[in-house]
């Protein structure tokens, strides 16, 4: 059997915003710690996203001592520092997809900046800990909770399987336009495909559903410019039940440990 090896681990703290790559991510009930924690939502409640505005993905976050620190790639904005902690005076009910769930609105101050930096009116609201957000029973156990994430708590792609797409097109894609979780490296291209349990460490994973692909690869996440690829070519030969797939979705037993760059993947069955 091949060796796979955990390469890459990344988090998006804000829903839609630029992701960050990490070198360790503690795992926890919903996924990685802060992924997806954060969000930005319209006057009405419903979830902002790169789906409509592609020009979130020019906000980039980062990890900082006492919160998140937001910046514009391209406009001359000042930083902004967000607490970890939102303040617990204002809840409000927010929409993502089918769901609703209550979250903390942050504050006044970066309901401010964002509607600056998108041009259009937004709030940012936290999850916390005591919020419910349900994992489609259809794929997943009673008890299985996510974040902000569209719908499940982990997302993993094998570098070969881009590696493979990236044979295939003009000019070759980085993985960021994919908004992985997890990436490894070994084996063939699209080998996660075909896994039911996996083991990272004392974390067991399992591949429930695959990933089906939306706008937001075709935008690249440096420039917020759009383009065909790569929906164009994944749909000639990565189509099933007339959705484009790519990567796996994934639920997971076993929290309060941290998933390094380097780990083995086991792959149980």
């Amino acid at each position: 059997m091949a060796d796979y090896t955990l390469s890459g681990i990344y988090i998006y703290p804000i829903k839609s915003l630029g992701g960050i790559q990490v070198k360790e991510a503690l795992v926890e009930k919903r996924g990685l710690q802060y992924d997806r924690r954060w969000m930005l939502i319209d006057e009405k409640g419903n979830f902002l996203t790169q789906r409509k505005f592609a020009h979130m993905a020019l906000l980039q976050v980062e990890i900082a001592a006492a919160g998140l620190l937001v910046s514009h790639k391209q406009q001359k904005l000042p930083p902004l520092q967000i607490p970890f902690e939102a303040n617990d005076e204002k809840t409000k009910l927010v929409s993502i997809w089918n769901d609703v769930c209550f979250a903390f609105e942050v504050n006044n101050e970066a309901n401010a900046w964002f509607s600056e930096a998108l041009g259009m009116p937004c709030k940012l609201v936290h999850m916390p800990d005591n919020a419910i957000r349900h994992v489609d029973p259809e794929y997943a156990r009673p008890k299985d909770l996510v974040s902000f994430a569209d719908a499940y708590p982990f997302m993993m792609i094998g570098q070969e399987s881009l590696n493979d797409l990236n044979s295939r097109l003009s000019e070759a894609l980085p993985m960021n336009r994919f908004r992985p979780n997890l990436v490894f490296t070994g084996g063939g291209a699209f080998d996660e495909d075909t896994w039911t349990e996996l083991a990272i460490g004392d974390t067991t994973f399992f591949p429930v559903k695959p990933c089906a692909r939306c706008v937001v690869t075709t935008i690249n996440q440096e420039t917020a410019e759009q383009s065909a690829e790569p929906l164009k070519t994944l749909a000639t030969y990565r189509t099933q039940n007339n959705k484009v797939n790519f990567g796996q979705n994934l639920i997971h037993n076993g929290t309060g440990t941290t998933l390094k760059v380097g780990q083995l993947l086991q792959i149980i069955d």
